[in-house]
């Protein structure tokens, strides 16, 4: 008998988070049968408002409920500032919902010392580095987070400019000193992936990538 294909919902804030997601599964798991859940009005809310609001919360919220009536077997959140929102989807639903950077969190975690995060959505730094913090906690890792912010790459990715958003990536993690690993905030970063991995000698870790085979094993 044949396994059973695993339907996944992918929640996108962005629409510049889809592709790589595709991606990802497209190399590392082309038999999920995955759909696209995108509201882009969050990510420019959530820009405006300056914090995680109420309103905000329950519309995270809202497209878990919306996927999981669909019938999936995983949600997959690929929007990295509304963290603790999509912790309360997670705590609410049986089905397994996975945060955007909890994969790639947990692989750090594991490799341990000073680990770097580029980020290019600043106000998703705060929450990230909060899970972080709590992810540490619980395994009782030695690593610690420093995050960089690359200023202008997620405007240039935002107006389609692919180049210099990942010039500008790749930059950064050039000049970041000493680190044992080099973490992609944001799914839309993955695009610059391979050439940051082609300018470092320490592993470079994405979001999509690490999502995709946690899930493909776990379900």
């Amino acid at each position: 008998m044949s396994e059973q294909i695993k339907r996944i919902a992918l929640i996108h804030a962005t629409v510049v988070s889809m592709d790589p997601t595709e991606q990802a599964f497209g190399e590392l798991w082309p038999e999920a049968d995955t759909f696209h859940l995108l509201d882009s009005s969050l990510s420019t809310d959530r820009a405006s408002s300056g914090e995680l609001t109420d309103d905000l919360s329950q519309r995270i919220f809202e497209m878990a409920d919306y996927a999981i009536k669909r019938g999936v077997d995983g949600v997959l959140y690929c929007c990295s500032a509304f963290g603790p929102a999509i912790k309360a989807a997670a705590e609410a639903h049986t089905v397994p919902i996975l945060k955007p950077n909890q994969a790639m969190f947990r692989s750090a975690l594991d490799i341990g010392g000073p680990i770097t995060m580029l980020v290019t959505f600043k106000d998703s730094i705060g929450s990230m580095e909060q899970e972080f913090a709590e992810m540490k906690a619980a395994v009782g890792s030695d690593a610690t987070l420093r995050s960089v912010l690359v200023d202008g790459a997620r405007d240039a990715i935002d107006r389609g400019d692919v180049a210099t958003h990942n010039r500008l990536i790749v930059e950064a993690a050039a000049n970041i000193g000493k680190s044992s690993a080099i973490l992609l905030a944001h799914f839309s970063m993955d695009r610059a992936r391979v050439e940051v991995a082609a300018k470092v000698v320490v592993p470079v870790l994405s979001p999509p990538s690490e999502a995709v085979i946690h899930l493909s094993k776990a379900l």
